[in-house]
């Protein structure tokens, strides 16, 4: 027997997800379509839409992408992110905005929830040097209260010697909440005369840059820094992305989409997807914009 849950059990109408509390929930009945859908391999959009079948009963049926996609539909956040993170730093080589894109755009209480699965280590096993003090920064950070003046000046001087400081980058930037750190971004463009991002072009390297960078365009905008990953229509981007923020805040990074692009996401993923995985992922982003 295939045993049927809400998918989300802390969601609320009025989110800005795509994914929300199903009104007419019966699990028997769910349960009896899901049994069908998988016995006749039809799964993406009954997955999608509103039930959790057992992840051992889609694994017999499924395989390759749709598989991947379905089975990241039934797992937590916490589970989900942590699986992601796993991956970007599985094999040879890491990659790294993805590690970037997880831990500057998820909440405090997932990292917090992703953080308890002993992940610091493997960060920084994967990870060295000044990078590596950021990623655990980002994936531990606590918000606590600083003044907008003091932040300012504290990165400001950081960049005055011969050798720019590391150090109250990280701390800062990962220990604000958004508001605070729009101003202080904002005032330390006024009194240096150039763009966080020229600032970050003369002073900083290699991962480190792309990690202040990254940071810096989520503090500002996360859902544009989204959007412009979805761009590339990359498999694994796309499914990870649109299943990790579909009950919190897929509808805005749709309208980013939209007005980077000129076409919606739904109808741009009918130009790259096919079949049961295009089905599941239009179910998830929901409709056209």
């Amino acid at each position: 027997m295939i045993i049927i849950k809400p998918q989300y059990f802390d969601m609320f109408w009025g989110t800005l997800g795509t994914v929300r509390p199903f009104p007419n929930f019966y699990p028997d009945r769910d349960a009896a379509d899901i049994q069908a859908a998988l016995e006749r391999k039809g799964t993406g959009r009954v997955g999608a839409e509103r039930s959790s079948p057992d992840p051992d009963a889609l694994k017999k049926v499924l395989s390759g992408d749709l598989e991947e996609l379905l089975l990241q539909l039934v797992m937590p956040p916490e589970q989900l992110e942590a699986q992601r993170l796993k991956a970007a730093m599985a094999g040879l080589g890491t990659d790294e905005e993805t590690l970037l894109e997880i831990l500057c755009c998820r909440s405090r209480k997932t990292l917090q929830e992703v953080a308890a699965k002993d992940l610091e280590k493997e960060l920084k096993a994967e990870t060295s040097g000044d990078f590596a003090r950021l990623v655990v920064a980002l994936l531990n950070k606590a918000v606590t209260a600083g003044s907008v003046q003091r932040d300012v000046q504290a990165l400001a001087a950081s960049l005055s010697g011969k050798k720019a400081e590391a150090g109250p980058w990280i701390n800062i930037l990962t220990s604000r909440d958004s508001n605070h750190l729009d101003k202080v971004l904002m005032e330390l463009e006024l009194e240096t005369g150039q763009t966080v991002d020229q600032l970050l072009e003369k002073h900083f390297s290699g991962d480190f840059r792309l990690g202040l960078r990254v940071l810096v365009q989520c503090i500002q905008n996360p859902q544009v820094y989204l959007a412009q990953r979805l761009l590339t229509m990359k498999t694994s981007l796309v499914q990870g992305i649109m299943v990790s923020h579909s009950e919190e805040d897929l509808l805005p990074i749709r309208a980013a989409f939209l007005r980077l692009s000129g076409s919606s996401l739904y109808s741009t993923l009918q130009k790259h997807f096919k079949g049961e995985q295009l089905l599941a992922l239009q179910a998830v982003c929901r409709s056209e914009d």
